[in-house]
């Protein structure tokens, strides 16, 4: 095994012990939320993750990840996923917090033929050995899918919740009242 797939490792590992963002929390007043609980059948991992938004600070920006909450059991893989991408999409906006999911997806999905950029990934590189086990793909994506099944839906209940202009103020006096 080489240096950096024992890095890999040590990180797959670190984050199945000490799992960031763990634990369901309510959120904030003002955020919007959603659940997702996805559930492998292939070796019975499960995950439910709420997915927290909030408007930016500014107001004229892209909604932020304000933060994920989740819990679940299953291998270490599915566990450590979580908890990386717990760490990488908490405090970024939601435009690239998708894509993020998406670089993930590709690098996951590609059996090994893409090369992770760690930059982008950080942690979650370390997943790209992954992707040549078939059958560790679903347990790798499952905290993913959740989040992006959850953000899609915060989003939507975000912007439901914002107060929408209203249409312009009709006048009731006729012009016999004016006169």
């Amino acid at each position: 095994m080489s240096g950096l797939d024992q890095l890999y490792q040590q990180i797959i590992l670190d984050h199945a012990k000490a799992k960031h963002g763990f634990g369901l929390r309510d959120a904030a007043p003002g955020a919007a939320s959603a659940d997702s609980h996805q559930y492998n059948p292939l070796c019975g991992d499960e995950v439910t993750l709420r997915a927290v938004v909030t408007t930016a600070p500014d107001g004229t920006a892209a909604p932020v990840v304000a933060d994920v909450a989740w819990t679940g059991e299953g291998c270490s893989i599915s566990q450590a996923s979580t908890s990386v991408l717990h760490e990488l999409v908490v405090g970024l906006p939601v435009p690239q917090a998708t894509g993020l999911v998406e670089e993930f997806r590709t690098m996951i999905r590609s059996r090994g033929q893409v090369e992770p950029d760690e930059e982008v990934l950080g942690d979650a590189a370390a997943f790209a050995g992954v992707g040549r086990h078939a059958n560790r793909v679903k347990c790798a994506m499952l905290g993913w899918t959740a989040f992006e099944d959850a953000l899609s839906r915060a989003v939507a209940d975000l912007f439901e919740a914002a107060p929408q202009p209203g249409p312009p103020a009709v006048s009731t006096t006729t012009e016999q009242e004016n006169a």
